[in-house]
């Protein structure tokens, strides 16, 4: 993997919560569950509570 990035070839994941954040943060604002926004966008509720700054 040292290699990789040296060359500029490695990647790693792609953050998907994070970059659906203002999304989260949108539902949220208009009334709707922590469960509906996880079905909604694809994302685990622990990732939801996470955008939203909350820690259950």
């Amino acid at each position: 993997m040292a290699r990789a990035r040296a060359e500029g070839k490695y990647q790693g994941r792609a953050p998907t919560a994070r970059a659906k954040s203002s999304q989260v943060q949108n539902l949220a604002r208009d009334g709707v569950a922590i469960t509906e926004i996880s079905r909604r966008l694809g994302i685990s509720r622990s990732s939801v509570y996470r955008c939203l700054g909350r820690d259950f």
